[in-house]
Protein backbone atom coordinates (compact mmCIF):
# COMPACT_ATOMS: atom_id res chain seq x y z
CA UNK A 1 0.00 0.00 0.00
CA UNK A 2 2.90 2.38 0.57
CA UNK A 3 3.98 2.08 -3.03
CA UNK A 4 0.62 3.22 -4.43
CA UNK A 5 1.22 6.99 -3.94
CA UNK A 6 4.67 6.64 -5.49
CA UNK A 7 3.24 4.86 -8.53
CA UNK A 8 0.55 7.53 -8.93
CA UNK A 9 3.15 10.31 -8.78
CA UNK A 10 5.31 8.50 -11.34
CA UNK A 11 2.35 8.07 -13.67
CA UNK A 12 1.51 11.77 -13.47
CA UNK A 13 5.11 12.72 -14.24
CA UNK A 14 5.13 10.44 -17.28
CA UNK A 15 1.88 11.94 -18.57
CA UNK A 16 3.22 15.47 -18.17
CA UNK A 17 6.41 14.51 -19.99
CA UNK A 18 4.46 12.95 -22.85
CA UNK A 19 2.37 16.09 -23.20
CA UNK A 20 5.53 18.18 -23.46
CA UNK A 21 6.81 16.10 -26.36
CA UNK A 22 4.00 16.99 -28.73
CA UNK A 23 4.92 19.55 -31.36
CA UNK A 24 2.25 21.95 -32.53
CA UNK A 25 2.11 22.85 -36.19
CA UNK A 26 1.78 26.51 -37.01
CA UNK A 27 3.18 29.35 -39.03
CA UNK A 28 6.41 31.32 -38.54
CA UNK A 29 4.28 34.08 -37.02
CA UNK A 30 2.88 31.63 -34.44
CA UNK A 31 6.43 30.57 -33.62
CA UNK A 32 7.56 34.16 -33.09
CA UNK A 33 4.53 34.81 -30.86
CA UNK A 34 5.66 31.91 -28.69
CA UNK A 35 9.11 33.49 -28.34
CA UNK A 36 10.81 31.16 -30.80
CA UNK A 37 12.40 31.16 -34.23
CA UNK A 38 12.20 28.85 -37.26
CA UNK A 39 15.20 26.67 -38.03
CA UNK A 40 15.72 24.45 -41.08
CA UNK A 41 16.11 20.75 -40.30
CA UNK A 42 16.86 20.88 -36.57
CA UNK A 43 17.41 23.25 -33.68
CA UNK A 44 20.89 24.35 -32.59
CA UNK A 45 22.43 22.62 -29.52
CA UNK A 46 20.91 23.79 -26.25
CA UNK A 47 17.74 24.98 -27.99
CA UNK A 48 14.55 22.92 -27.74
CA UNK A 49 11.87 22.24 -30.33
CA UNK A 50 8.55 23.78 -29.35
CA UNK A 51 6.63 23.44 -32.61
CA UNK A 52 6.74 23.11 -36.38
CA UNK A 53 6.87 26.10 -38.73
CA UNK A 54 6.56 24.16 -42.00
CA UNK A 55 7.28 20.74 -43.46
CA UNK A 56 11.07 21.13 -43.01
CA UNK A 57 11.32 23.93 -40.42
CA UNK A 58 11.08 23.53 -36.66
CA UNK A 59 10.11 26.21 -34.19
CA UNK A 60 12.96 26.45 -31.68
CA UNK A 61 13.21 28.24 -28.36
CA UNK A 62 15.88 28.44 -25.69
CA UNK A 63 15.13 26.27 -22.68
CA UNK A 64 15.03 28.20 -19.45
CA UNK A 65 15.93 26.29 -16.31
CA UNK A 66 15.33 27.94 -12.94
Amino acid sequence: MRILPVLCALLLLMLQGAAGLSLTRGSPQDCERRGGFCSLGSCPPGIGRVGICSEKDFCCRRRWYP
